[in-house]
């Protein structure tokens, strides 16, 4: 045999040899899976625990209270019980769901994180909030807040404010909403105990926004005043817990998003307030009293690093000055203050504050600075909603474009819901497009009514220069040669004194190169 031969061989029976070790692994392996599969026990189905149970009978503003109570790290619902392993004494690993509250507490341990969680909580209650009534809202307040806690105050005035608006209503049927909530709530008597200030506040806001939409403008404006003192007093009993607060008391930063929306909410109720009663001195001294409050609010903002609360009063301070025609005031106010634009808070409150800053900039000639920040604030609107801040937006980029001396493109007038709404605009555009000074006189004394409710009355009245300038280029471009007579007749101006005036003017700014000679007509200057 040869070397070849005999070394052939021992590699074979060298493979044979691993092969078989392999194969007696394997089935030792295998024999191990299944003696582990008989030995272990069938795990039951999971269902849900018992208080996600009872929560999914609960009413949609006390189920949304009860889920941010778990967001900060709270008990489960009204129904919660304690751990079974923990009460039977085993000394065993924690359960999972101990591990996760651990998790969610140490998630909510500083306030940035509790403003955020809230703001979070906020868009995902919204479509909760739109279907409340003040009936449902004193309900909720009802089960979740302690009427001997720190919130009494709160549930005092809005179950004052369900009873009386019960007692006005002639048919006195009670809600499904709040019947629902007693039976669930009324055996356990459990509250909330992480975020019973936040909300306090939240349920406060949701009466306020209610009131006001039912056009009870006064009630609303006392309650937003209560709202706001009940909330500042919470904040400075706190305002030494920048973490948690010990004791299972919940933390401070969830209350300054909900103290901004407060703000908001009086500052909108004061508008429709004056607006429904006309202007008299009491209201006057109530918007001066407003006035020094929200520039108060805006100090302690800045100084507190609270992001939610600068930016919402700066904007009705910037609204609130521009209602009043304060213009040179407002400017003063937005060159002083800054505003976040980097990272803001709050991309609503950043659509706002372009646009204040846009209309002021305007107001003061100051037009490639407003398109800009009008341009800004297009680009970041929403196109799922708000429709009408959107046109209103729109409205004001067209007016100050055609002070800038362009011409929108036609895009600009055919938004989606915007056509109709746009429609005087495009024939303004239309005339200072023609360069007929009669024309657009005619357009502005049509659709006057409609500019003074849309505040683009004032920037409307200074195009009268644009049409004359777009008419001027326009017999430049037809006439070599033209009398100032026939000029005043085509730019509908009522002299030929006045169209010497106009077009000397134009001349001198560069808008047309032409001269004017002794005999009264205007001729074309050799380029």
């Amino acid at each position: 045999m040869t070397k070849s031969a005999t070394r052939r061989q021992r590699v074979g029976r060298r493979h044979r040899l691993l092969h078989r070790s392999q194969s007696t692994s394997q089935t030792i392996i295998l024999n191990q899976k299944a003696t582990m599969t008989e030995t272990k026990p069938e795990q039951p189905i999971s269902t849900p625990p018992a208080e996600i149970i009872a929560e999914i009978k609960l009413p949609p503003l006390q189920s949304a209270a009860w889920r941010l109570e778990r967001l900060f790290g709270g008990q489960r619902g009204p129904h919660a019980v304690g751990n079974a392993s923990t009460a039977s004494g085993e000394n065993s690993a924690p359960p999972a769901a101990v591990i996760a509250n651990t998790q969610s507490r140490s998630l909510v341990s500083s306030p940035q994180n509790q403003a955020k969680l809230l703001k979070k909580w906020l868009g995902t209650a919204s479509g909760t909030a739109k279907s409340s009534s003040l009936s449902s809202i004193a309900d909720c307040a009802k089960a979740v807040l302690d009427p001997s806690g720190k919130c009494a105050t709160g549930r005092d005035l809005l179950l004052g404010f369900a009873k009386a608006s019960d007692s006005e209503m002639s048919d006195g049927v009670a809600t499904d909403g709040g019947a629902e909530g007693m039976d669930v709530d009324a055996p356990t008597k459990s509250y909330l105990v992480k975020t019973p200030r936040e909300i306090e506040a939240y349920l406060l806001s949701l009466a306020i926004r209610s009131l006001w939409r039912s056009n009870r403008h006064a009630e609303a404006y006392q309650l937003s005043n209560k709202a706001l003192l009940i909330v500042d007093a919470h904040l400075k009993e706190c305002e030494g817990l920048i973490s948690a607060a010990a004791g299972g008391q919940g933390g401070v930063g969830g209350l300054y998003p909900l103290r901004a929306r407060l703000v908001r909410y009086r500052s909108l109720v004061l508008e429709s307030l004056l607006s429904s009663a006309g202007s008299g001195s009491g209201e006057a001294s109530e918007v001066v009293g407003v006035r020094e409050d929200l520039a108060t609010r805006y100090r302690m903002a800045v100084l507190a690093k609270d992001g939610d609360g600068m930016c919402t009063v700066l904007n009705l301070m910037l609204r609130d000055l521009l209602r009043g025609n304060q213009v040179e005031q407002a400017h003063k106010l937005l060159s002083n203050a800054t505003f976040p634009i980097e990272a803001p808070p709050s991309n609503n409150q950043l659509l706002r504050y372009l646009y204040y800053s846009g209309r002021i900039r305007a107001l003061r000639l100051e037009y490639t600075a407003s398109f800009s920040a009008l341009s800004q604030c297009l680009r970041k609107c929403p196109t799922n909603t708000g429709l009408g801040f959107r046109i209103a937006v729109q409205r004001l980029c067209v007016v100050v474009q055609l002070l800038m001396g362009e011409i929108p493109e036609r895009e600009a007038f055919e938004g989606d819901g915007m056509r109709g709404e746009m429609r005087p605009y495009l024939e303004i555009a239309r005339a200072v497009r023609k360069g007929d000074l009669a024309v657009f006189g005619e357009t502005v004394t049509r659709h006057v009514q409609r500019f003074r409710l849309d505040g683009t009355f004032t920037l409307i009245s200074r195009l009268e220069h644009s049409v004359v300038k777009a008419g001027l280029r326009r017999l430049k471009t037809s006439y070599s040669r033209i009398s100032l007579k026939d000029v005043a007749i085509r730019l509908g101006l009522p002299s030929a004194k006045s169209a010497e005036f106009i077009v000397a003017k134009a001349v001198r700014d560069g808008v047309i190169d032409a001269t004017i000679d002794h005999e009264g007509a205007l001729s074309n200057r050799m380029i």
